[in-house]
């Protein structure tokens, strides 16, 4: 016959199994709600990416490179300012229209931003404006965010990051290298 201690410590280590196996079970049940999300994000990106690209894609200084939007830092700002340009602004309105239609038909619990990366070439800035190229890549990435909120894009829909001079997309050092590293890239991506 077990003694009580015995029978309490029986009884006690069943239900931690019993606890293991529903935390075991809700943790994939998690997985699968989660694989499910990163599924459909990734349908609204492909839409939102072929929407981009009937709008953006033919002008000269915008390029698609895999997953985003390459602008030319010449296409949207002056040289070594963070003030959209006109032509910048239209392009960005382009850009406002369509995620404000991209927020109506993604569902509020799919966590997603637009991410809004500023990139500089090598040459160190010459501003009294801004000391540093992450100064200036920050700057030019906040000028699209904050342009994007003023025409109705949901700023908890919105990053903005700096990366001056250290992401380059092209090595070489010649002007046409240096041209193609001063870009703003939009990327859609989860949160």
């Amino acid at each position: 016959m077990r003694s009580r201690p015995s029978r309490t410590l029986s009884a006690s280590e069943r239900r931690d199994r019993e606890s293991q196996a529903r935390i075991a079970d809700l943790g994939s049940r998690l997985n699968v709600a989660l694989a499910q999300k990163v599924q459909e994000l990734a349908r609204y990106r492909s839409d939102f990416f072929g929407r981009l690209r009937d709008i953006l894609g033919q002008r000269p200084g915008v390029r698609v490179v895999g997953d985003r939007f390459v602008f030319q830092a010449e296409v949207l700002f002056p040289k070594a300012q963070a003030t959209l340009n006109p032509e910048g602004q239209a392009e960005m309105m382009k850009l406002a229209d369509a995620l404000k239609q991209l927020e109506r038909e993604i569902p509020p619990d799919i966590a997603w931003v637009l991410r809004v990366d500023g990139h500089t070439d090598v040459d160190p800035i010459q501003s009294p404006q801004f000391k540093s190229n992450w100064e200036l890549s920050s700057a030019r990435a906040i000028a699209v965010v904050n342009f994007l909120i003023a025409n109705g894009v949901s700023p908890q829909h919105l990053v903005a990051a700096g990366f001056g001079e250290f992401q380059p997309i092209d090595p070489g050092s010649t002007e046409e290298a240096k041209s193609r590293n001063r870009r703003i890239e939009l990327k859609l991506t989860e949160r």
